[in-house]
């Protein structure tokens, strides 16, 4: 890439770095992988520039790789969650903390024991704000596909949560 193109890759990055990084995070549940993902996607980024003609799709490009790679790596064997009967250690109280971030954590929490597909519908449609079309483009997939990926997200949601969940989309 020549000096011009390097700029504007790092004027990209340095505004939409955290902004990626979060939604890694609301994917995997863990800031180290969504560190991991987020590298993973502007890596892959950065290999493409030139060939990028539009670039008001750079922030579709780099979400469809961040929820693409977030999928290929809860697929490897490595990586795969194990569910226990009993916590290694106790959750931390939420006594004390305002409700609406212990409804927060209680909602990550919840959306990291939602399959990894089905989260990657979830977070598109309700935190990054796509609607079934833009999520369907983002992992290649059918509209209906995200739709049933929703509906299956949501009870997978309500299940774990154990009371029901209001999300408008």
């Amino acid at each position: 890439m020549d000096q011009h193109d390097e700029q504007e890759f790092a004027e990209y990055f340095a505004r939409r770095q955290d902004a990626v990084r979060r939604t890694a995070y609301l994917l995997c549940g863990d800031w180290h992988r969504a560190d991991d993902l987020a590298q993973i996607a502007f890596v892959a980024l950065h290999r493409r520039w030139r060939k990028i003609r539009d670039r008001a799709a750079l922030d579709a490009y780099v979400r469809k790789t961040v929820v693409r790679a977030s999928i290929d790596e809860s697929r490897r064997p490595w990586r795969r969650e194990r569910y226990v009967e009993q916590m290694p250690e106790p959750a931390p109280s939420t006594e004390g903390i305002d409700h609406q971030v212990a409804t927060r954590e209680a909602l990550l929490a919840g959306l990291r024991q939602v399959p990894p597909r089905q989260r990657a519908v979830l977070v598109l449609r309700y935190f990054e704000g796509l609607d079934v079309s833009g999520a369907a483009n983002a992992l290649g997939c059918s509209e209906g596909t995200v739709k049933s990926q929703t509906a299956r997200g949501l009870a997978a949601l309500r299940a774990v949560l154990g009371e029901e969940v209001n999300v408008h989309g």
